[in-house]
């Protein structure tokens, strides 16, 4: 527990919550918490103290929840959560001395465990860096829930309240929240688990309702995408305005995992992803779509000269790669008609579903690109290695089925890798130094493969030029580069 002196002051209110919102708004809050984190839970008799408290212990239990009675008699009942952490749920109200804290052992838990305290006024004084959450009836026998803390510590708890009422508004508040791996941007993920089955709440916070806005593209991609026959999530529950969405739960069985399980799955399984392209490609890409053109890729390729030459101490190698890249595109793309790429294509965001048609992830910042873009996507992933057969593979594959000049198309495609590739180092290195995520500086060396991989096209030579003053990521610049997270404003 933090015992530095922290402003307490509203954070939110929930003017009116019945007995489902209050329990929402603790399993919503369960779904954040971590050992440290104090929840001061205020209010007279009846308010709903241990009916909130009881239904936050029961959902960090996940699975297997117990029994959570009032610890009014015993003073502190405890428990372990799902992930092994501790949980202590406190009624003072029949606390005579505030030293018999020490007795109980409390004080000492609050520093590594989750904290639960009824009565906390029982306390002198209340524990600094704590959230408290207070509770009083209404006339229409409601409840009124203030959140108070301390803003920089719990920031986050408006926008989970906002969440808790959203999801009651869609009927599921009784769902445990349970967070879900996110990205590399501010979306974030959480999984709905309750009597309703399974759902995905995408919580972007950057989104207005506005048409420009990360939901807004979603929710247009997605109703072009099943329109077309694809499985994009159907959409369960939508406040754009607030950035929130309830989908479709596609489950678990990310090709990735599942290549993970069975790598003797990689042929059969990228047959259908190479198949799936072909599909997508049938149809002339959404207008609402923004071109990936020549110029744009090139543009983008300037985040590569940026940010990753001068980490090596090569300040402005790779100055001509923008160029190359503008240059190749006309020679090599620009009398293919674009087609559709979702973008963030790959095998972390397609979910395998048997004889069922591949479901789709993460879709909206789908452009109009040249074919061989959405290939190199997926077959040259910078998470995972793809082996050459298996790229071979699919790459002919989806060749035969379109009918394309192969030779042009293979160019093309070693240029679209290459771009990508060039933009996903320079992301990759500002990750690490602006914002701190060091967890991509891992992806590098296998990039950087690909990327040599590409530039060898004797197509590539200009880009190959462009290049060669700059060193690859080596485990000596990699380490550099980590220990320079987050110094860069």
């Amino acid at each position: 527990m933090d015992s530095a002196p922290q402003v307490t002051r509203p954070l939110c209110v929930i003017d009116s919550a019945d007995e489902a919102l209050t329990a929402g708004l603790a399993r919503a809050l369960a779904a954040v918490l971590a050992p440290g984190d104090v929840l001061l839970l205020d209010g007279p008799v009846g308010a709903g103290k241990t009916h909130f408290a009881r239904a936050l212990i029961r959902a960090r239990q996940g699975d297997a929840p117990e029994d959570v009675p009032s610890p009014t008699f015993t003073l502190v009942q405890t428990y372990l959560d799902a992930r092994g952490v501790e949980i202590w749920h406190a009624d003072l109200y029949r606390l005579t001395d505030a030293s018999e804290l020490v007795e109980l052992g409390l004080d000492d838990a609050m520093d590594h465990a989750i904290a639960l305290i009824e009565w906390p006024d029982r306390m002198a004084p209340p524990p600094p860096g704590a959230l408290t959450v207070t509770l009083a009836t209404t006339a229409d026998e409601h409840r009124r829930i203030t959140l108070s803390g301390a803003p920089a510590r719990w920031a986050h708890v408006p926008r989970m309240a906002q969440i808790a009422q959203f999801l009651h508004g869609a009927g599921r508040a009784g769902a445990r929240v349970e967070p879900l791996a996110g990205d590399a941007s501010s979306r974030r993920y959480f999984r709905l688990i309750g009597d309703s089955g399974t759902a995905v709440l995408m919580d972007d916070p950057t989104s207005d309702g506005a048409a420009g806005s990360d939901m807004a593209r979603y929710l247009a991609m997605t109703d072009w995408l099943r329109a077309h026959g694809f499985h994009a999530p159907e959409i369960l529950a939508l406040s754009e305005p607030e950035g929130l969405l309830l989908a479709e739960d596609l489950g678990d069985d990310l090709i990735a995992r599942v290549l993970d399980r069975d790598p003797q799955a990689a042929a059969p399984v990228y047959d259908r992803i190479a198949d799936l392209v072909a599909q997508l490609h049938q149809h002339a890409p959404p207008g609402f779509v923004p071109a990936l053109d020549g110029p744009a890729l090139a543009q983008q390729s300037e985040l590569f000269a940026e940010w990753y030459p001068p980490t090596t101490g090569r300040p402005g190698a790779g100055a001509g790669v923008a160029p190359a890249i503008a240059a190749l595109h006309t020679q090599l793309c620009a009398d293919a008609a674009p087609a559709l790429s979702l973008r963030d294509f790959h095998a972390e965001n397609l979910v395998w579903r048997g004889d069922a048609p591949i479901g789709l992830l993460d879709f909206q910042d789908a452009v109009a690109v040249h074919p061989a873009y959405e290939l190199a996507s997926v077959l040259q992933d910078a998470r995972r290695d793809v082996a050459p057969e298996t790229e071979e593979r699919a790459l002919t594959r989806y060749i035969a089925a379109t009918g394309r000049d192969e030779a042009r198309f293979r160019a093309a495609y070693a240029l679209m890798g290459a771009a990508r590739n060039l933009r996903i180092m320079g992301i990759f290195t500002r990750l690490c130094l602006r914002d701190g995520k060091t967890r991509y500086l891992d992806f590098m060396p296998r990039v950087w493969d690909a990327l040599a991989r590409d530039i060898a096209h004797p197509a590539l030579a200009p880009l190959a030029a462009a290049l060669r003053e700059v060193p690859p990521p080596s485990p000596k610049i990699i380490a550099a580069l980590r220990a320079r997270a987050g110094s860069v404003r």
